[in-house]
């Protein structure tokens, strides 16, 4: 464990300032202070952007690390969640796949709805207007100029931040929304700065629990979101072997590989060479399958470095699947069903929301030709 060090940097508010008064969705942020993370340019004048990073020894806890757990549990200290997420029973399911599995009471009553099957649907988790209290922003993550990151004790939410915001109904532990905000608003959609700041959070976290997630098939939404949570465990889909399908030929470093003997039709996206770059590519690929309405969702893990993209087959909304099921971890309603579960039943509800066959050649095509515009 890490003593975090809080650093006093006024050059930064002076910069900055207090952003633009923020629509009524941010009432509760205004007049108030936060902590400021704030990422350092340097990585990103690199172009070995994780090896800047990765200066931190594996056995050493970051200090970005430190500050959202020791907030996260200052939370739960002052009850702030519906429930207490650590008493969820887990176990792995019997089979080659080693599905995660969660009996998960507390958040059927306040967070789920429930479904025909085994698991429970989602409804949108994340109503941005009912986030009133104070205490449920943890702190902000925003860039600057100077060349290492640090951490500002006390400012005014600066323009362009990514708010941190606990999940009072939480699936794991260290259960977070980042919430991307400029000049009065939420992002409507997913632009390549807000998936290179979520990116560089992962990184510069370092701690290989931490995956990050990104649904995009949530209707009427306040605005762009993604979720993060530690997990004790890897995920089911990080096991399966895959198959080169764009390994850069250039400096850029990009390879995308296809998940092989998963029910559900995924994409792989590495890097260890430019964390700018891949997130850019990323952004592009999502903005043209959203273009083509083909429902997707993104998980972040590997301390940044991976990316995996779950493709849906187009479905109500109400019907998609979230991206921590995807990967392989599963909410169940009861105990009955938890205790019954089997690996053929979550394959073939995994499959069953999968893109077909041919709409996933199509997508494979367009990610490799975007990626190639990103490795010059």
């Amino acid at each position: 464990m890490v003593t975090v060090k809080w650093l006093e940097d006024k050059s930064f508010l002076a910069k900055n300032g207090k952003s633009k008064q923020l629509e009524d969705s941010f009432s509760f942020l205004q007049g108030m202070n936060f902590p400021i993370y704030c990422f350092g340019i340097q990585s990103l004048e690199e172009d070995t952007s994780f090896e800047g990073i990765s200066c931190i020894i594996e056995e050493e806890q970051s200090i970005l690390d430190a500050v959202l757990l020791s907030q996260w549990e200052d939370r739960m200290l002052k009850d702030c969640f519906k429930y207490d997420v650590t008493t969820s029973e887990i176990k792995v399911v019997t089979g080659k796949m080693k599905f995660l599995c969660q009996l998960n009471e507390g958040q059927i009553k306040d967070h789920l709805s429930k479904s025909e099957g085994n698991t429970l649907l989602e409804l949108d988790p994340f109503v941005f207007d009912c986030v009133k209290h104070q205490e449920e922003l943890l702190f902000c993550l925003a860039n600057s100029k100077k060349a290492k990151s640090e951490l500002i004790p006390s400012a005014s939410v600066p323009d362009s931040a990514v708010l941190v915001i606990i999940n009072v109904t939480p699936i794991e532990y260290g259960h977070v929304y980042l919430v991307p905000c400029a000049s009065n608003r939420l992002y409507r959609f997913l632009d390549a700065r807000s998936t290179e700041i979520i990116a560089r959070l992962a990184a510069e976290i370092n701690n290989q629990s931490f995956r990050i997630f990104y649904n995009c098939y949530i209707p009427n939404c306040s605005g762009v979101y993604f979720e993060a949570c530690y997990f004790p465990h890897p995920l089911p889909v990080e096991f399966r072997p895959a198959g080169t399908l764009f390994g850069a030929s250039g400096r850029r470093g990009i390879h995308i590989c296809s998940i092989i003997d998963y029910p559900i039709k995924t994409l792989s996206f590495q890097t260890t060479q430019n964390l700018k770059i891949l997130a850019a590519a990323i952004s592009e690929i999502c903005f043209q399958l959203e273009e083509k309405n083909i429902q997707y969702n993104l998980m972040i893990s590997g301390s940044g470095k991976k990316i995996f993209l779950f493709l849906q087959k187009t479905c109500a909304a109400s019907h998609a699947i979230s991206a921590w099921e995807c990967g392989g971890y599963l909410l169940f309603r009861n105990r009955y069903q938890f205790d019954q579960v089997t690996e053929d039943a979550m394959v073939n509800r995994l499959s069953s929301f999968s893109l077909d066959d041919n709409n996933f050649e199509a997508v494979k095509q367009l990610c490799c030709s975007i990626a190639s515009k990103f490795d010059v």
